[in-house]
């Protein structure tokens, strides 16, 4: 069932984390096409590197959601600082991780990014990171995806950024992004990403078939 609802973004505020892991635990960490090829979650439970991963990135203060008339949480964009370095200390710690799916995620994410180095490339010292995107199923077709974008981007553009990017996995995410200018740096095709037998470390479900890491560059 469809609710249709006036929505008011907000910047996610630490009394609102609780409900927003909840709300991440009901949508995006069993939909998001990663996390079920690996088989990383159930939905309505959760994961404990997923969340700690979201509480993190939370901390920020950088992340919107869309609030109903009932208070619910409709949906939420994670954003985070990225600094250089930032990804290749992550990857060191994912090597003491003892979740095997969620190493499959995370190592294919790492893997792409450290192919680029985006701060020398567009001579930057932080990128606005969009990490997560996500819409309540009863929910969607409301434009919410992208009013939480268009927040985010006018927070990076206050705060002085130079550049925002995004791992957009699915391909509803990479539409959204780039209906708002994001280009296309790098992309890692799911059936070409194999193990040491020739096999994809991923099933990624269609319509789903690549990973792209995504850019826009601000005024």
């Amino acid at each position: 069932m469809k609710l249709i609802s006036t929505m008011e973004y907000k910047l996610i505020t630490e009394d609102r984390y609780d409900d927003v892991i909840r709300h991440l635990r009901d949508n995006f960490f069993a939909d998001e096409p990663l996390n079920k090829a690996a088989g990383l979650c159930q939905r309505g439970f959760g994961n404990r590197d997923l969340e700690h991963h979201s509480l993190e990135t939370l901390e920020d203060n950088l992340s919107f959601m869309a609030v109903a008339d009932n208070n619910q949480i409709a949906g939420v964009i994670l954003n985070g600082i990225l600094r250089p370095g930032d990804i290749l200390t992550s990857q060191k710690k994912l090597e003491l991780n003892d979740d095997v799916k969620f190493k499959k995620i995370f190592q294919l994410l790492y893997t792409l990014n450290l192919k680029e180095d985006i701060f020398q490339r567009f001579n930057v010292d932080k990128a606005f990171d969009l990490r997560i995107l996500s819409v309540d199923g009863q929910y969607r077709g409301q434009g919410i995806a992208k009013h939480l974008v268009r927040h985010s981007e006018d927070l990076a553009k206050e705060y002085g950024y130079k550049i925002m990017k995004a791992d957009a996995t699915g391909i509803f995410s990479q539409k959204i992004l780039k209906s708002h200018g994001f280009e296309v740096l790098l992309e890692q095709y799911y059936d070409k990403y194999v193990d040491e037998f020739g096999q994809p470390v991923l099933n990624v479900e269609s319509p789903h078939i690549k990973l792209q890491l995504l850019y826009k560059l601000l005024d």
